[in-house]
């Protein structure tokens, strides 16, 4: 369908463009005969000249798939050449016999032109014109190489923007299954902790939790973003498992206006964040900590940022951890260079008793 729909639109296009031409070559052969004093059947010898050139219009579709199938640029034999050259012939020989005969029938010159034989002068237009015929073949070879070489960069263009959408969401899906393992490990780590201080109650708990954490991560799989909304909700299951662990050593809170719900979030990437935060600020203190989340948009930015109260830690060694290696290589493969991660220590004594924030900036989509 699509191809019928082309070469319909390719007719319609060379049908124009002939008509274009004939019409500029009769009007160029009236006005001149008559700017010379000429006096001829003006009407017969405009529909002469403009309905000359017929056979080539009808014949350029078949030169355009000529010129792919035995293209000059790439020939390394004459086979090509020959082709072509038997082809430019033919049409200059339709040509001359169509011409001829229209000038036989309209007369448009008055006075029996063309003398003779239709044999006679049937020869005497093809000859005469040969350079003509040779230089109309070669600019439509031209424009049909163009044209071709334009469709074949559209599609390969077309292709690698396939490919390279492909591999991205091949590496997303390949990081992303790298940063689940990595949350399950560590939270296997803390049910195994609970059983060793014989907290068999809270342990099942953290596994139902988790259970049901897992499944609705599985669920959603194949989608590389989602919903800050679920994003959230992701989060505070999370949250809730390790609260099972930390019990009141662990308090969170969530301040994220309501009209930022709907933007469009890296899967898991809050969740990582507050993993982080968890393991080396709240593990890390004997009476636990806070951990805020917070949202916000500046012009087309949103912004993610999550804060706890716990010991300041080395920003290159939480970096070359799996997990946020993984998540600045999954934002650069989904934004490129437009989104931004920073981690800020505050310090006691500020408008927050001291700790770390973890933000995350990316383009603000619903």
């Amino acid at each position: 369908m699509k191809t019928s729909s082309r070469r319909l639109q390719r007719g319609k296009w060379i049908a124009c463009i002939w008509s274009g031409f004939a019409l500029i070559a009769a009007m160029q052969t009236v006005f001149v005969m008559r700017a010379e004093g000429m006096h001829h059947a003006w009407l017969r010898l405009f529909f002469t000249t403009a309905l000359s050139f017929l056979p080539w219009a009808i014949a350029t579709s078949m030169v355009m798939r000529l010129s792919r199938q035995f293209p000059l640029a790439r020939s390394t034999s004459g086979a090509s050449w020959s082709v072509h050259l038997a082809t430019c012939l033919l049409i200059g020989l339709a040509f001359a016999a169509w011409s001829t005969w229209l000038d036989k029938a309209l007369d448009p010159y008055g006075n029996g032109y063309p003398t003779g034989p239709f044999l006679h002068a049937f020869l005497v237009r093809f000859f005469d014109g040969i350079v003509s015929f040779l230089v109309l073949y070669v600019t439509i070879l031209a424009v049909s190489f163009v044209l071709d070489s334009r469709s074949r960069l559209a599609h390969q263009q077309m292709e690698t923007a396939r490919l390279n959408e492909q591999l991205s969401r091949a590496q997303l899906e390949a990081l992303r299954r790298q940063i689940e393992p990595h949350f399950l490990f560590n939270s296997l780590n803390a049910i195994a902790g609970l059983v060793r201080e014989r907290k068999n109650d809270t342990a099942v708990s953290m596994i139902a939790g988790l259970s049901d954490f897992l499944r609705r991560v599985l669920e959603d799989s194949t989608r590389q973003q989602v919903p800050l909304a679920e994003e959230l909700e992701f989060t505070r299951k999370y949250l809730e498992i390790q609260k099972a662990r930390f019990v009141e050593r662990l308090q969170f809170t969530v301040d994220v206006p309501h009209e930022l719900l709907p933007a469009q979030v890296p899967t898991l990437m809050l969740q990582l964040i507050v993993e982080n935060a968890i393991k080396h600020g709240i593990a890390q203190r004997a009476q636990g900590g806070r951990i805020r989340i917070a949202a916000s948009r500046a012009d087309n930015q949103l912004t993610l940022s999550v804060y706890n109260d716990g010991p300041a830690v080395i920003w290159d060694n939480m970096r070359s951890g799996v997990g946020l290696a993984n998540m600045k290589t999954r934002l650069e493969s989904l934004y490129g260079d437009a989104f931004a991660l920073r981690m800020l220590t505050h310090q006691a004594g500020g408008p927050e008793p001291g700790g770390v924030e973890v933000s995350v900036s990316v383009p603000f989509q619903e």
